[in-house]
């Protein structure tokens, strides 16, 4: 069996037609046919049932399919590691970052290489985790910068380098809720109550952050309820923050110019960011510099290296 007859059997896989995988493998069909059937001879056993125009994976070859993904990954793997190796300061670096991390790191990340390691081209994808992460699995992505919390469990996956950082409402200078309250008495702490009456921004929270939000706020705190105002991008909700009422939930140092608001009970959340890789994959020398950054700008907490993904 050859890398070639396991490509043509991954892309049958995928497409159930001999007709649409013999135009994405640039072969007739009947040269597409004649590569399976030898790779069915060679295994002794077959790999598709052929259902009208369908071709289904039979039990064995579900079982197949697995390992013809390893066994290809495995040659991918191999080829970009003797390419990185060849390479030495040169290469490609493809990372991935969340709406968190990207808002503090993606700028001093481009500036570092440029300066640094000006004949690596570098690639930045943000996005949200569930698409990261199967970028990485489909290897268009070396490593992810993420929320750690928002990682399924997944034995392929390995997050090193995990910093905590605060979460906090925030809001802009002179806005309402910072205004004293009669009597004279200085507002000490805001109720859930009186945030709500004004819009609320956020960029896609974790499963984790959701049930402690309701656990000391209630359900109206889940971030379905309250949050009105969504998207990936942290510096358009911080610019937003900073010229309306609408009030911020995000990591307190991706917008130092807000003022924290103190809530009654203390919010006390935390984003774990952690630099993602799949097991047993080169990754480039340039990832170095990422660690460098995520250390010198993931300020809050302490880094703890080498923890596996949960």
């Amino acid at each position: 069996m050859t890398l070639v007859q396991l490509k043509h059997f991954i892309s049958l896989a995928k497409t159930g037609s001999f007709a649409k995988s013999a135009t994405a493998t640039h072969l007739t069909q009947p040269a597409l046919s004649r590569s399976i059937r030898a790779l069915e001879d060679e295994l002794g056993q077959r790999l598709f049932d052929r259902v009208g125009r369908v071709s289904e994976l039979t039990p064995f070859g579900r079982q197949a399919l697995e390992r013809a993904r390893e066994l290809v990954q495995a040659a991918d793997d191999l080829r970009r590691t003797s390419q990185l190796s060849g390479q030495q300061e040169e290469g490609v670096m493809r990372i991935g970052m969340g709406s968190g991390p990207g808002a503090m790191l993606m700028t001093p990340l481009l500036l570092r290489m440029a300066s640094e390691r000006p004949r690596v081209r570098v690639e930045i994808t943000r996005a949200n985790t569930a698409l990261l992460v199967q970028a990485l699995r489909d290897r268009t992505l070396d490593a992810l910068v993420v929320d750690a919390r928002s990682l399924r469990p997944a034995p392929d996956l390995e997050a090193t380098f995990v910093h905590e950082m605060a979460g906090a409402f925030m809001v802009r200078r002179g806005h309402p809720l910072l205004e004293s309250v009669p009597k004279k008495r200085a507002r000490s702490a805001t109720s859930i109550d009186e945030l709500f009456h004004y819009p609320v921004a956020s960029t896609p929270l974790s499963d984790e952050v959701a049930r402690m939000l309701v656990d000391r706020y209630g359900p109206r705190a889940h971030p379905d309820v309250c949050v009105t105002l969504r998207c990936d991008e942290i510096p358009s909700l911080v610019e937003l923050a900073r010229h309306s009422d609408t009030v911020l939930l995000a990591i307190r140092a991706a917008a130092p110019d807000l003022v924290e608001l103190p809530m009654n009970p203390p919010m006390a959340a935390t984003a774990r960011f952690g630099l993602v890789t799949l097991r047993r994959r080169t990754t480039p020398s340039a990832l170095d510099l990422v660690r460098e950054l995520m250390d010198e700008r993931l300020m809050d907490g302490r880094p703890s290296r080498r923890r596996a993904a949960p």
